[in-house]
């Protein structure tokens, strides 16, 4: 006989059934996973030697935890994967408020159904997935949310006094007996309302509307919280604190490759027609939030999140589709100039610090995109100041306008000359790829130049990577660079200058 096909306490009992405790049950079931090497968090990606160690070892020690980290490190997720550590089915009194131990029920209804049927009390099967319970923290929550309340209307239709405890109704966590139960911001939420999570997990008694109760709930209560919660919105009191068994730290991706792999998993790609990205430019897609987490003029106490990454890697996505069905004849191929378009993804996801607001969102964002690009130019190609051997303080920044910053003639000094010589290049996400190549191809050893340095690149990448070192260039302070309506122009850095110069002396 499966177990699952027994439907009453006595088959149960014959059965053979022992009773456990859900930290006891999670605990067991963590170990024969490990022993057999299954993945224990499915899609969580770079915690393998970090989050997830100390996170089974708090199971393995049956403690209530919290996992304390920035936005979109995941911690949600993980949560929920302790699923996973619970038994498949789990066998709870029928008609029962709670998922109550047919051998050990806690509510008055459950012993009276035992009291009266005995061991033919029914049961049913609970599947892990139902055992599993959440709530996000607000101010607003009350105990009577989480433990529960009387229910007049229940007490009037079932002819109960306002005296007889199987008029309650029982709350979120009272509901996650033998289950899981996880709330996430837990310094949201008000101090009061922390004392009676407390009491829950320390003393195992309630009050409700005057009803003095011990209930001998069985659970594992899971916590998650960000570290800027605590200033800004609330805090842990301190007695509940110390009694969460451990505390977790997440953290972002330390590796790109780690950070690409997630964007790759998480972001919503399939379009229905196979769209090519250059390997170069995918990388950009994840290193601008790298760049954003390290720089000045963003709030590292709030952190980027991963969902800004997989937003902007949608949105370019959507771009380069956008211009497929514009011209469908072409093949759907990824340029420099569409990172544009991961901007709107990208300015509701940075918080400002105080010289960031300065310069505005939309610039602090551009700037970074600018930077992960030279970064992908500087990866696969030679620096254009190196070969003097000058550094970022020879850039032509501060410099005089006549002043010229010197170039390898051999390797960028064509291009360099095809600007001074009055050359312009504009380029769009709206060009057909025959203007967009044209507009390129002018440029006077552009094209060798790549071919050189990235013998390996395929043919789709080729233009892009010619549009890159452009960029590169710009970032190098080689070319100027101007943002117009619908369009990106490359032109002479010097002329540039002196337009700017000329414009001031009219103003």
């Amino acid at each position: 006989m499966q177990i699952e096909s027994i439907r009453t306490v006595g088959e149960l009992r014959a059965a053979g059934y022992h009773s456990r405790s859900v930290k006891e049950e999670m605990r067991e079931n963590a170990l024969r996973m490990l022993r057999a090497g299954e993945d224990l968090f499915p899609g969580i990606i770079g915690y393998e030697r970090t989050v997830i160690p100390q996170l089974l070892n708090a199971v393995l020690s049956k403690h209530d935890f919290i996992l304390l980290g920035l936005r979109g490190q995941a911690k949600t997720r993980l949560v929920r994967g302790l699923v996973g550590f619970l038994d498949e089915q789990l066998p709870a009194l029928a008609g029962a408020p709670l998922a109550e131990d047919p051998f050990k029920p806690v509510t008055a209804a459950g012993k009276r159904i035992i009291r009266e049927a005995g061991d033919s009390a029914p049961i049913h099967w609970i599947p892990r997935a139902d055992r599993f319970h959440e709530k996000l923290a607000t101010p607003d929550v009350t105990i009577a949310d989480l433990i529960g309340d009387v229910d007049p209307i229940k007490a009037a239709h079932e002819g109960r006094t306002l005296d007889d405890e199987e008029i309650i109704q029982f709350g979120l966590v009272a509901r996650a007996h033998r289950g899981i139960f996880a709330l996430n911001e837990l310094p949201d939420l008000a101090p009061r309302i922390q004392v009676g999570l407390l009491n829950i997990m320390e003393e195992k008694d309630v009050q409700i509307r005057g009803f003095p109760l011990r209930l001998s709930l069985e659970l594992a209560m899971v916590f998650t919280a960000n570290p800027e919660d605590y200033t800004n919105r609330g805090s842990i009191i301190t007695p509940l604190k110390d009694r969460i068994g451990s505390q977790i730290h997440t953290h972002y991706p330390t590796d790109l490759l780690h950070a690409m792999e997630i964007t790759e998993q998480e972001a919503w790609t399939h379009r229905g027609q196979e769209l090519h990205l250059s390997p170069f430019l995918r990388r950009v897609v994840d290193e601008v939030v790298f760049l954003a987490r390290g720089s000045d003029f963003v709030d590292s106490a709030s952190g980027v999140s991963a969902r800004a990454s997989i937003s902007a890697y949608e949105n370019l996505i959507s771009n380069v589709e956008r211009r497929w069905v514009t011209h469908p004849a072409e093949p759907p191929i990824a340029r420099v100039c569409d990172l544009d378009a991961m901007i709107p993804a990208l300015v509701g996801k940075v918080e400002l610090a105080y010289e960031g607001e300065e310069e505005g969102v939309t610039v602090v964002v551009r700037d970074l995109l600018g930077k992960a690009v030279k970064r992908a130019f500087l990866d696969g190609l030679p620096d254009p100041k190196a070969p003097s051997g000058r550094n970022e303080a020879n850039a032509l920044e501060g410099r005089n306008p006549q002043d010229a910053p010197e170039v390898d003639r051999s390797m960028y000094g064509s291009i360099v000359t095809f600007f001074s010589n009055q050359g312009r290049v504009e380029v769009s996400d709206s060009q057909s790829n025959a203007e967009y190549r044209q507009a390129l191809s002018q440029v006077t050893g552009l094209r060798n130049l790549v071919e050189e340095h990235l013998p390996d690149l395929e043919e789709a990448d080729l233009y892009c990577a010619m549009e890159m070192v452009l960029e590169g260039l710009y970032q190098s302070s080689f070319v100027a660079k101007e943002n117009l309506d619908q369009s990106t122009l490359y032109s002479d850095m010097l002329m540039r200058m002196f337009e700017g110069m000329g414009q001031t002396s009219d103003d």
